[in-house]
């Protein structure tokens, strides 16, 4: 439990420098950060399971108009949470690329991904990840319900790529909520 409350208490102090770092950054632009947090499980077999949470910053630099139909918004994304495996946690972070595909004025886009991440643990009860660096990436959707609020759903697979001779890898199922400033 000890590990669990300095694991949350890390992600609150990192999430709260990410947003005091970025939001002066921005102010007065229309390409501001957005701010959420995601949860979610593994999938496979019940003795396996893996939950996440995370917290997590995003930030597009410019917007790609493709055509007159479509856009397509670059994005650097920023993950601060941690894994949990039959009580074992570890702290997980990502930073890196992604993309934002939206028709029109429609307020559903695809979201799209990869990022390196970080593991404080790459040895759990059920699984060995081999290393504690590896690479997260996903596919997804995001909705936004209400003027600046998101939720979205997201599957990502999380692996060392080979890296190591033992590579299991993780797939995962997200759901979140995110805040555009």
């Amino acid at each position: 439990m000890e590990r669990r409350v300095v694991s949350v208490g890390l992600v609150t102090i990192v999430s709260g420098f990410m947003l005091a770092w970025t939001a002066p950054a921005f102010a007065g632009q229309t390409n501001l950060p957005s701010l959420g947090i995601r949860s979610g499980f593994s999938t496979g077999h019940n003795q396996h399971s893996f939950h996440q949470t995370e917290l997590f910053a995003g930030w597009s630099p410019t917007i790609w108009h493709l055509g007159s139909n479509w856009t397509l918004r670059p994005r650097l994304e920023l993950t601060a949470g941690y894994l949990v495996n039959h009580g074992l946690d570890g702290f997980v972070g990502t930073c890196g690329p992604g993309v934002h595909l939206q028709y029109r004025e429609v307020p559903v886009r695809l979201d799209l991904g990869v990022r390196p991440t970080i593991l404080t643990r790459d040895r759990f009860e059920s699984r060995s990840f081999g290393l504690q660096f590896q690479i997260t990436s996903h596919a997804g959707v995001e909705w936004e319900f209400i003027p600046r609020w998101t939720l979205g759903y997201r599957f990502q697979h999380m692996s060392n790529s080979g890296l190591s001779s033992s590579n299991p890898g993780l797939n995962m199922h997200l759901f979140g909520v995110g805040y555009q400033f």
